[in-house]
């Protein structure tokens, strides 16, 4: 698994320096970015962790890197830092799927608390992803006729009804239904319904 990082993208050095301690003092690995448009030429796919990001910035803002990661389909959870006049901007951001925003001056314990949540929700985002790919691997795996079978299964036909559409004999429907919920790795109908639309996605 990727290691964790907390990136911290802000363009107030003392802030920079002083969040850059105390997270490290924590035990958090951390990377520091004085701009966005560093931290955006950094930025690959697979990172862990999340990004504490400056609302306001000279260049880039805060906002608009956070709408450009979101473009890239970046997943790392982001905790905006703003300045009293920001908050309606950050308010905004968690509308488009920011975790939080916290208000400077902050408390340590706060900020804390927020990194942990931001990492924890970053872990389960990087599990579903997985299960994710594997799912779409296995449907990957499926016979063009394997597939047309486990479309009608999951529409809800049975057997017969499969056979009569497809013009093939239950027998060779039952026969495929197994190598289906084999190659899926499923047990139940209802499990292959969430294999397959996790999947698909």
């Amino acid at each position: 698994m990727t290691e964790q990082r907390v990136y911290i993208v802000d363009d107030d050095e003392p802030m920079r320096d002083s969040l850059q301690w105390l997270l490290e003092s924590q035990g958090f690995a951390v990377t520091a970015f004085a701009s966005a448009e560093d931290f955006l030429a950094a930025c690959r796919e697979g990172m862990a962790g999340c990004i504490v990001l400056d609302v306001r910035m000279p260049g880039m803002s805060g906002l608009e890197l956070y709408e450009k990661l979101n473009a890239r389909r970046c997943t790392l959870p982001v905790i905006f830092i703003t300045g009293h006049g920001d908050v309606p901007m950050a308010v905004s951001a968690l509308k488009k799927g920011a975790v939080d925003f916290i208000e400077k001056p902050f408390g340590d314990q706060d900020m804390l608390r927020l990194i942990v949540q931001c990492l924890e929700l970053d872990r389960a985002n990087r599990a579903r992803q997985l299960e994710a790919a594997a799912a779409a691997q296995r449907l990957a795996g499926l016979t063009e006729r394997e597939a047309e079978v486990m479309d009608l299964i999951l529409a809800g036909r049975l057997n017969k009804q499969i056979a009569d559409v497809l013009n093939i004999s239950i027998k060779t429907v039952e026969v495929h239904r197994g190598r289906i919920m084999d190659k899926m790795q499923v047990r139940t109908v209802a499990e292959l319904v969430q294999t397959v639309m996790r999947g698909r996605q």
